[in-house]
C-alpha cells in the first residue's frame, strides 16, 4: 500500500535543481530566508519553551510550594492544559488561514499567546495558571499551521525541504532558553523564580507580531484569491531576483495557477473534502497518525517528566537534573539542525523508518536498564539509562523533528493544507493531552506501575513502525504542485505539466532573440 504515484519529469523542479547559484548569493532570497527565522521559525520556539517550562519549574521548590505540591491528575492538568486549549481552537483555523491569509493567522495566534503568557506569569492560583495555559494553547496552532504553510509556500523549491525541517528544529531553541532561564532563576528566593521564565514564554510571539508583516504573503494564497499580479511579483522578486521576464518564475506561476485551479475545481473547501476520495482519506489517516506518533513515541515522557524518570533510577539531586536537562536539549538542537541540513540527501521513507526502528531499539534497551537499576539496584544500569535518554534525541530527530512539517506540507495540496495540518495538530495535541495526564500516573511507583510503564511504550512504538512502513509514501524530489496529485490519477498532474510547457513554448515564440541572448550571456558567465 506504500504507493504514491509515478514520478514524472517535472520542469519546475528540474529548473530549480539546475540553478547553481546558492541562496546566499541572491540578495532578495537571502533577505527572505533571514526574515523567516524571527517571523516564523520562532513559532516552534514557543512549543519547546512550554515543554521545558513545565519540566523545569517542577524542579523549582517555589513553584511546587505555590501550587500545593501537585501530583497525579492535578500535576497532569497543569501540563496538559496547553494541548487541550489547542484542540478547542483547531476547527476554526482554516477559516482565518484561507480567508485572511497566512500572515494574519500568524499574527492572531501570536497575540493570543502573548495574552496567555502574561496571565501565566501573574497567575494567583492553580485555576488561573491552568486558564493561562489554555489560552496559550488556543493561539499556538494558529501560528503553527499558518507558519509552516507559509515557509513551504515561500521557499525556493531547492531549499524548501531544509527550511520546513528547520521549522521544527527551533523547538529546541525555546527548550534550551526555558531550561537555562529556569535554572538561573531557581536561586531567586521568591515566586519570581518561576514567574520570570513564565513571562519569557511570550518572547517569540512578540517577535512575530513585530515582524511578520514584513514578509510577503503566500503566492499560492494570492492566486487562490485571483490576485495574480501580486502573486507573480512575489515569485519573480524572490525566486528570480526581480527579473520579471524570468522563465523560471513564469513556469512556476503557470504550474501553481493550473494546479490550484484543478484543486479548487474538485474541492468545496470544506471539511468534507478531507474524506471525499480515497486519496484524501489516506492523507487524513497519515496526518492523524503522524500527529499521534509525534507525541506518543516516548518523547513526552522525556520532555515533560524527566524529573520523575531520573527520580526512579536514583538521580534525585535537583541541580544535577537541571544540568542534565539543559544538556539534553542542547544535544537535541544540534541533532535537529544537522538532520534538517541533510534532509535533501535521503529519501523521506528511509529517514522515517530509520527513526522509528531506532526509537524502538532504544526504548527496549532503556526499559531493560531501568528494570536492572530499580529492581536489582545496579548503579551501572542507572547510568546506562542516562545514555539511552540522550541517544533518543538523534533517533527522534531523524524522522519526527526533521520531517514532520516537511512531510505535511508535501502530502496535503494547497486547498487542503490548512485543514490537513490542523488535523495533524488536533491528533498531536490530543495525544499530548493524553500523554501528559497518563504519564505521571503510570510512572508513579506507588499509584502506578513505575518503570514497567516503559513496556507500554515499547509495544506501541512497534505498532507505529509497522503502520509507518505500510502507509507512508515517498515524496522527495518533487515540487508542491507535483505532489498535489500524489494519490490521484496522472491526468491532473499532466495538466499542470502541460501548462508549464505551454508557458515556456509561448515565451520562446514571443522572445526568441531575447532568450538566445540570455542563454549566450549565461554561458559566458559559466
Amino acid at each position: 500500500m506504500v504507493g504514491g504515484g509515478v514520478q514524472a519529469d517535472n520542469i519546475v523542479h528540474r529548473m530549480a535543481m539546475e540553478d547553481r547559484i546558492p541562496w546566499y548569493k541572491k540578495n532578495n532570497l537571502r533577505y527572505l530566508y533571514f526574515m523567516l527565522f524571527p517571523c516564523l521559525m520562532g513559532i516552534e520556539m514557543t512549543s519547546g519553551f512550554d515543554s521545558q517550562i513545565i519540566n523545569a519549574v517542577q524542579l523549582v521548590p517555589a513553584w511546587s510550594d505555590y501550587f500545593g505540591h501537585p501530583t497525579g491528575g492535578y500535576k497532569g492538568i497543569l501540563a496538559s492544559a496547553l494541548p487541550l486549549g489547542a484542540v478547542v481552537g483547531l476547527p476554526f483555523i482554516p477559516l482565518l488561514n484561507d480567508n485572511l491569509g497566512r500572515r494574519w493567522c500568524v499574527m492572531f495566534g501570536s497575540v493570543v499567546m502573548i495574552i496567555g503568557s502574561l496571565i501565566q506569569g501573574f497567575a494567583q492560583n492553580g485555576a488561573m495558571y491552568i486558564v493561562s495555559r489554555l489560552i496559550i494553547g488556543f493561539g499556538l496552532p494558529y501560528a503553527i499551521v499558518a507558519g509552516s504553510s507559509l515557509i513551504g509556500e515561500l521557499a525556493y523549491p531547492k531549499e524548501r525541504a531544509i527550511l520546513t525541517s528547520l521549522f521544527n528544529a527551533a523547538y529546541f531553541v525555546g527548550a534550551i532558553v526555558a531550561s537555562a532561564a529556569t535554572y538561573g532563576t531557581q536561586q531567586i528566593p521568591s515566586d519570581w523564580s518561576w514567574r520570570v521564565p513564565s513571562l519569557l514564554q511570550m518572547s517569540p510571539s512578540l517577535l512575530q507580531v513585530a515582524l511578520v508583516m514584513f514578509l510577503p504573503e503566500s503566492p499560492r494564497f494570492l492566486i487562490s484569491k485571483e490576485r495574480y499580479e501580486e502573486a507573480f511579483k512575489v515569485l519573480y522578486t524572490f525566486h528570480a531576483e526581480g527579473d520579471v521576464d524570468s522563465e523560471f518564475a513564469k513556469a512556476e506561476m503557470a504550474e501553481i495557477k493550473t494546479t490550484i485551479a484543478i484543486e479548487l475545481e474538485h474541492s468545496k473547501k470544506s471539511w468534507m473534502d478531507m474524506i471525499n476520495t480515497p486519496g484524501n482519506r489516506r492523507r487524513v489517516i497519515i496526518g492523524s497518525l503522524l500527529g499521534v506518533m509525534s507525541q506518543l513515541s516516548g518523547n513526552v515522557v522525556i520532555s515533560y517528566y524527566l524529573g520523575d524518570i531520573l527520580n526512579l533510577i536514583g538521580f534525585t539531586d535537583p541541580d544535577f537534573q537541571a544540568k542534565y536537562n539543559i544538556g539534553n536539549q542542547c544535544l537535541g538542537l544540534v541533532c535537529a539542525v544537522l538532520t534538517a541540513l541533510l534532509v535533501m540527501k535521503f529519501k523521506r521513507r528511509t529517514m522515517f523508518l530509520t527513526s522509528i526502528f531506532s526509537i524502538l531499539i532504544i526504548y527496549v534497551a532503556w526499559t531493560i536498564s531501568s528494570a536492572q537499576a530499580i529492581v536489582a539496584g545496579s548503579q551501572a544500569a542507572g547510568k546506562l539509562c542516562l545514555f539511552w535518554i540522550y541517544i533518543y534525541q538523534p533517533a527522534y530527530n531523524i524522522g519526527f523533528n526533521a520531517l514532520t512539517y516537511t512531510y505535511l506540507v508535501e502530502i496535503f495540496p494547497y486547498a487542503m493544507r490548512a485543514r490537513g495540518i490542523s488535523i495533524f495538530q488536533f491528533f498531536g495535541k490530543a495525544a499530548q493531552f493524553f500523554g501528559t495526564n497518563v504519564n505521571p500516573v503510570g510512572l508513579d511507583p506507588v499509584s502506578g506501575i513505575g518503570w514497567k510503564f516503559l513496556i507500554v511504550y515499547c509495544c506501541w512504538i512497534a505498532i507505529e513502525a509497522f503502520l509507518m512502513w505500510w502507509l507512508w509514501p515517498e515524496t522527495s524530489n518533487r515540487t508542491l504542485e507535483e505532489l498535489a496529485f500524489l494519490f490521484e490519477d496522472e491526468n491532473r498532474a499532466n495538466a499542470a505539466t502541460e501548462a508549464v510547457e505551454k508557458e515556456i513554448h509561448n515565451d520562446d515564440a514571443k522572445h526568441p532573440e531575447e532568450i538566445n541572448a540570455s542563454e549566450t550571456h549565461s554561458k559566458e558567465m559559466v
